[in-house]
């Protein structure tokens, strides 16, 4: 099956969202990591062969427009959530990588019974118990991402020889990050406390070699939500939907059919 892929752009919050939509079925919103996401993953069209896929550009991220005032992944998620509106979809499940799963575990806080599935991949947004978040800011734009693979070979499948307009993505991505994830950095202290009224069945998936966000905060995320479900993925980094795309979208789409 070929998947094909449309562009839409929304005007929300004063700002031109971008997204990209291809699929059918039950609709599932995709939110991508903080370092933002490139067009096409074999992962997307996975999820597109079964389920009708919503792929947002963050706002400030990739071809979205930038707004001024966000500060917080609870902003995003707020937009996220009119951008829904907008679209009349109501009972979506939720795909979070990352940063994006922080963002996916805002929305789902902040509407507990709104959406039917939550999928949380390697998320941020609960400080570890063990161990820290890695920090961006004191690594090279490269080197930040190319930790979050277990093999080097997969990061250049992926990105290949990085391009000048990728490491300009990737610093417009760090920026994007500090303005809305700073202080403290790439967590939530509200959050935790808040995951408990989610009414949505999870699922937490982790690498087992996450050496950017540790696998403590993911059996944190499994024992602050009331119906989740930890697996881990052998071999694989952070990046788990691009470096392990087979194993992850399976775990996904099984997960998302029941």
């Amino acid at each position: 099956m070929s998947v094909v892929w449309a562009e839409m752009v929304k005007e929300i919050a004063g700002i031109k969202l971008h997204a990209s939509r291809a699929g059918s079925g039950k609709t599932v919103l995709v939110l991508h990591h903080d370092i933002g996401t490139v067009d096409r993953l074999p992962f997307y069209d996975a999820l597109a062969e079964k389920f009708d896929v919503i792929i947002p550009h963050h706002p400030g991220w990739g071809k979205s427009e930038r707004p001024g005032w966000t500060r917080h992944p609870r902003d995003i998620a707020a937009i996220y959530a009119w951008l829904l509106a907008d679209l009349g979809l109501t009972g979506v499940s939720l795909v979070g990588l990352g940063f994006g799963g922080w963002i996916a575990a805002e929305m789902s806080s902040l509407a507990p019974e709104a959406y039917a599935r939550l999928v949380l991949v390697g998320a941020m947004g609960i400080k570890p118990p063990e161990g820290d978040i890695a920090d961006q800011a004191i690594v090279s734009y490269i080197d930040y991402p190319s930790s979050g693979f277990h093999d080097p070979a997969a990061f250049a499948a992926v990105y290949g020889d990085v391009s000048t307009d990728q490491l300009e993505a990737w610093d417009i991505a760090r920026e994007m990050c500090f303005r809305n994830a700073w202080k403290p950095y790439m967590y939530s202290q509200t959050l935790p406390h808040l995951l408990g009224g989610v009414r949505s069945p999870a699922l937490v998936i982790w690498g087992d070699d996450d050496r950017i966000v540790p696998l403590s905060a993911g059996h944190a995320y499994a024992k602050a939500l009331r119906d989740a479900t930890l697996t881990t993925i052998p071999e694989c980094g952070h990046f788990a939907e691009m470096e392990k795309p087979d194993a992850v979208a399976k775990l996904t789409a099984d997960f998302l059919s029941q």
